[in-house]
C-alpha cells in the first residue's frame, strides 16, 4: 500500500541532509513554491468556499475554523486577522483547535486523536455557522469528528487538505484539494502543505471580504482601526477615496466614530443619515453608494 502524499519520502539524491547548506535552502524554497501552484488549481472550489463564507457572515451564523497541529494555527492566522483586516465581529469567528490555542508555545501531538474533546465541542455548532475543517492527511481524526456532527446538524462544511479522495474532503459541501508534492522534509506538512493550507484559506477570507463589501480599489475600507498605525491607515484610505486632504479625512473619521466607509460618504457631503441609508441600501458596498452620490450632483 503505497504512502499519501504528505507522508512520501524525497527521492533518491533529494536529501537535505546530503546537500550543502545553499542547496538545503534553495530545495526547500523551491518546496513551497511548487505547494503554491497547487492552490491555483483549486481556484473554482476557494471561490465556492468564499461565497460559503460570505453568505455566512451576512446570515449571522459563525465561521468556525477546525483543525489540529501546523493546521490549526494556519486556521489561527487567517480567523484572528479577520477582525481587524474586515471588521467582521469577533463573536463570528471561533478557532477550534485540539488541545485549544497554545498560549505558551507548547502543542501536544496526542490531541489531534482527541474525539472527546471533538465531540464536546460539536455540541455547541449551530446550523446557521460554517465549519473550515483543516488538514493535511485528510484524516486526522479531531477536525473529522466535528466535520461529521456537523454534517449530521445540516452545518456547510468547507474542507481543506492536502491528499485527495479522503475522508474529511469526501464529508465537505465544498472540498478544497491542496495537491502539495512530497514535502522536502518527509511528514513535515509544516512546510510546503502549511504554505499552501494558508495561501488557500487567505485567498477564501479576502475573496469573501470582496463579496461583503469591505474591499474598495484594494483598500480595507472596513478596517478596525483600534491602534496608530491603522488610524493612519484609514484616514488616508478616506482620503484617497473621497479625494479630500488628510485633515478633512480625520474629521470625517471623527464624525463617522472610526467607520471608514460612512467617513468616505461624510467626506463627499453626505450626512450621516444619508451614508447610513445608502450602506444599508447597497448592503455595504462602498461603489454603487458613490456612484449614486455622483448621479445626484449631476442631476
Amino acid at each position: 500500500m503505497s504512502l499519501p502524499q504528505t507522508e512520501m519520502t524525497p527521492t533518491q539524491g533529494n536529501c537535505i541532509d546530503a546537500m550543502s547548506h545553499v542547496d538545503a535552502v534553495s530545495a526547500l524554497v523551491d518546496g513551497q513554491i511548487s505547494a503554491l501552484l497547487a492552490v491555483k488549481v483549486a481556484t473554482p472550489q476557494i471561490v465556492a468556499a468564499a461565497h460559503l463564507f460570505a453568505d455566512t457572515v451576512r446570515a449571522g451564523g459563525r465561521l468556525t475554523y477546525v483543525a489540529a497541529g501546523s493546521s490549526g494555527l494556519m486556521a489561527l492566522a487567517d480567523g484572528a486577522e479577520l477582525p481587524g483586516t474586515f471588521g467582521i465581529p469577533q463573536e463570528q469567528i471561533r478557532i477550534l483547535m485540539a488541545g485549544g490555542v497554545p498560549i505558551d508555545g507548547k502543542m501536544p501531538g496526542d490531541t489531534e486523536d482527541d474525539i472527546a474533546q471533538a465531540d464536546t465541542l460539536s455540541a455547541s455548532i449551530d446550523p446557521k455557522d460554517l465549519i473550515i475543517a483543516i488538514s493535511a492527511s485528510g484524516t486526522t481524526p479531531f477536525p473529522l469528528e466535528i466535520a461529521r456532527h456537523a454534517k449530521v446538524k445540516g452545518v456547510k462544511i468547507v474542507a481543506l487538505a492536502n491528499n485527495a479522495a479522503t475522508p474529511l474532503l469526501e464529508i465537505a459541501d465544498v472540498a478544497v484539494a491542496l495537491e502539495t508534492p512530497a514535502e522536502i522534509l518527509a511528514g513535515s506538512t509544516r512546510l510546503g502543505a502549511g504554505t499552501a493550507q494558508k495561501a488557500a484559506l487567505n485567498a477564501m477570507s479576502t475573496l469573501a471580504g470582496v463579496l461583503l463589501g469591505h474591499v474598495h480599489d484594494g483598500l480595507m475600507v472596513n478596517l478596525l482601526a483600534d491602534n496608530a498605525k491603522l488610524r493612519t491607515r484609514a484616514s488616508g484610505i478616506v482620503a484617497q477615496i473621497a479625494d479630500v486632504p488628510k485633515a478633512a479625512a480625520e474629521a470625517a473619521l471623527s464624525a463617522a466614530n472610526g467607520n471608514a466607509k460612512r467617513a468616505i460618504l461624510l467626506a463627499k457631503d453626505c450626512t450621516i443619515e444619508a451614508a447610513d441609508a445608502l450602506l444599508r441600501e447597497h448592503d455595504g458596498h462602498l461603489r454603487p453608494c458613490l456612484a449614486n452620490l455622483s448621479d445626484q450632483s449631476e442631476n
